[in-house]
C-alpha cells in the first residue's frame, strides 16, 4: 500500500479540491454542488483535511463540522481523486477523522450525509442508514443520512 500524508487544509489547497470535485462530476456529485463546495471552503470549514500522496499531490479531502447542541459531528465533503479511488485513501481519511472525534466528549454521534452512490462505503465502515430523501442534492442524487455511534 502506498503511503499517504493527511494534514489540515489551507486555502492554497482550494484550487486542487475544486479540480477534484469536477473530476468526480457527474459520477458522484451533481454539477451544482461545486458552488456549494466553493462556499463551504470559504465560509463553513471547521476542520478540513487533505490527503497527499508520496509526491505531495492532492489526492483526497474531507472535513468535520460540529453541532454541539446535538452532541453531533458531521463528516463533510469527502472527495477522492478518481485515480486513487479503491486504494484505501477514503478509508484512511475517514479513520483519521473518526480518531479525531472519538476522544471528544462533546460528541456522541457522528453523521454523514451522502448519496446512494457512496453510502455502501460508509456502511462498510460502521455507519448505519437512518434516512433517505429522493432527489435531495439534485435530480438523481438522493440524500442518505447515516449515523455512527460509539
Amino acid at each position: 500500500m502506498q503511503d499517504f500524508n493527511i494534514r489540515k487544509y489551507t486555502p492554497e489547497d482550494k484550487a486542487g479540491i475544486m479540480h477534484m470535485i469536477r473530476l468526480n462530476t457527474p459520477a458522484y456529485f451533481a454539477p451544482e454542488e461545486a458552488a456549494d463546495l466553493d462556499h463551504y471552503l470559504d465560509h463553513e470549514v471547521e476542520q478540513y483535511f487533505v490527503v497527499l500522496n508520496e509526491a505531495e499531490t492532492l489526492i483526497g479531502c474531507g472535513g468535520i463540522n460540529y453541532f454541539p447542541e446535538e452532541q453531533l459531528a458531521r463528516i463533510s465533503w469527502d472527495i477522492i481523486h478518481p485515480e486513487w479511488q479503491g486504494k484505501g485513501v477514503g478509508s484512511r481519511l475517514l479513520q483519521h477523522r473518526l480518531d479525531v472525534l472519538k476522544p471528544d466528549e462533546q460528541v456522541n454521534t457522528i453523521m454523514v450525509r451522502t448519496s446512494q452512490l457512496v453510502y455502501p462505503f460508509y456502511e462498510k465502515n460502521g455507519f448505519r442508514l437512518s434516512e433517505i430523501v429522493k432527489d435531495y442534492w439534485a435530480p438523481g442524487f438522493d440524500l442518505y443520512t447515516m449515523l455512527y455511534q460509539y
